[in-house]
C-alpha cells in the first residue's frame, strides 16, 4: 500500500497529562488552540496568564513574574490609545480603568503562580526569535500595544543568548517545582510579516535553542513535541490552512490535537474526555425555548451523567461542568 504522506515520529512520554494533575501553557496562539481544547474538556489547565506571547525572551519574563509571585503596580502601567497597558501583557488585559487593568493582571498572575506550583507539566510554544525592544528603557516587550514604531527597535535574538536565558529559567523553574515536566514546541504558524527568509531564519534559531536545551537537561526533564513537523510534513497542503494561508484550519488543528492526545493523555483521561466531549456537544445546542421541559430534561440527564462520571473516577474534579449545566437551567 502506498503511503501518501510522511509520518512524523512522536516522542515516548513517560509522564502524561491527567484530569488529576494541573498544567500550565505559555506561548503563541498555537498554545491557545491546544489549551482551549483541554479547557473546553474541563482539564485543570491554565493558558497564557500574560496573554499570547511569541518570543522566548517575553515568555521567560512571564515565567519570572510567576516564580517571583510579582505584583504589577501603578507605575508598571502606561496610558495609550484610551487604555492602561503593560508591556509584559497582551492587550486583552488592557482596560480603560487603571485599577481594573491592575486587578485583571494581578489576579491572572496569582492564579498562574498557584497553578505552576502544583503543575505536573509546563508547555512552551516558541513562535519567533524576532523581538521588539522599547528604546527608552531598553526592555524587550511582549506587546507593542499599537504605539508608534519609532519607539521600538527590532532585532533577532541570538541562539546563544536565548540558550543562556532558558538554561537559567529552567533551573529556576525546577527549583520552584522539582517534579515539573517541561514540553517545548515550535509554532507551525509562519510569521510572514517578517519576510519568508527571515521567518525561516527565526524558526531555525528556535530549533537550535530547543536542541541545545534538550542536550543540556536531557529528555527526562524536558520533551519536544513536533507540532511544526506534523504540519509541514504530514499536512503538506494548503487545504489545511485558513483563508490567510498562514494560520491553521480547524481540520489541521484537530489533527495535531489528536496527535497530542495520543501521547500526552493517560488512559483514564481519554476515557473521561470522550464522555465529556459528548456532554459538551449536547450543551452547545442552543434551544429556541430554554424553559421547554424537554430541554430541561436533557440538562437533568447531562447533570446525572457528569455525577456518575465523577463517582466512577473518584478525585477527578468536574464541578465546573456541573456548574455550567446548572446555570443553563436558568435560561
Amino acid at each position: 500500500m502506498i503511503n501518501f504522506r510522511t509520518e512524523v515520529s512522536l516522542p515516548k512520554v513517560k509522564k502524561q497529562l491527567s484530569y488529576r494533575k494541573n498544567a500550565l501553557m505559555i506561548g503563541s496562539c498555537f498554545t491557545e488552540n491546544i489549551g482551549n481544547y483541554l479547557k473546553d474538556h474541563y482539564f485543570p489547565v491554565l493558558t497564557n496568564p500574560c496573554g499570547i506571547l511569541y518570543n522566548p525572551a517575553s515568555m521567560a519574563s512571564c515565567i519570572d513574574l510567576l516564580v517571583r509571585e510579582t505584583q504589577i503596580a501603578d507605575a508598571d502601567l502606561f496610558y495609550a490609545n484610551g487604555l492602561w497597558n503593560n508591556f509584559n501583557f497582551h492587550s486583552r488585559y488592557s482596560h480603560p480603568n487603571q485599577q481594573a487593568a491592575l486587578k485583571g493582571m494581578n489576579e491572572s498572575l496569582a492564579n498562574a503562580s498557584r497553578q505552576l506550583r502544583s503543575a505536573s507539566h509546563l508547555f512552551l510554544t516558541f513562535g519567533t526569535s524576532w523581538i521588539y525592544r522599547e528604546k527608552k528603557h531598553n526592555t524587550i516587550v511582549g506587546n507593542c500595544h499599537k504605539l508608534p514604531a519609532s519607539r521600538f527597535s527590532r532585532e533577532r535574538l541570538a541562539v546563544e543568548d536565548m540558550t543562556n536565558l532558558w538554561i537559567e529559567k529552567l533551573n529556576q523553574l525546577f527549583a520552584f517545582q522539582p517534579d515539573l515536566c517541561v514540553v517545548l514546541t515550535v509554532s507551525p504558524i509562519r510569521h510572514f510579516r517578517d519576510g519568508s527568509f527571515e521567518n525561516q531564519v527565526s524558526k531555525s534559531g528556535l530549533f537550535l535553542l530547543i536542541d541545545l536545551l534538550l542536550s543540556h537537561f536531557g529528555t527526562e526533564r524536558i520533551l519536544y513535541f513536533p507540532s511544526y513537523e506534523i504540519i509541514m510534513d504530514e499536512l503538506r497542503d494548503y487545504r489545511f490552512y485558513a483563508a490567510d494561508m498562514l494560520h491553521l484550519s480547524e481540520v489541521a488543528t484537530a489533527f495535531v490535537q489528536d496527535k497530542f492526545n495520543e501521547i500526552f493523555l493517560d488512559n483514564e483521561s481519554r476515557e473521561i474526555s470522550f464522555t465529556v466531549d459528548k456532554i459538551v456537544k449536547s450543551l452547545a445546542h442552543k434551544p429556541f425555548h430554554g424553559e421547554n421541559s424537554s430541554y430541561q430534561d436533557l440538562l437533568s440527564k447531562l447533570e446525572l451523567e457528569v455525577s456518575i462520571l465523577a463517582k466512577n473516577h473518584q478525585g477527578v474534579d468536574l464541578n465546573d461542568l456541573i456548574i455550567d449545566i446548572v446555570q443553563k437551567r436558568g435560561v
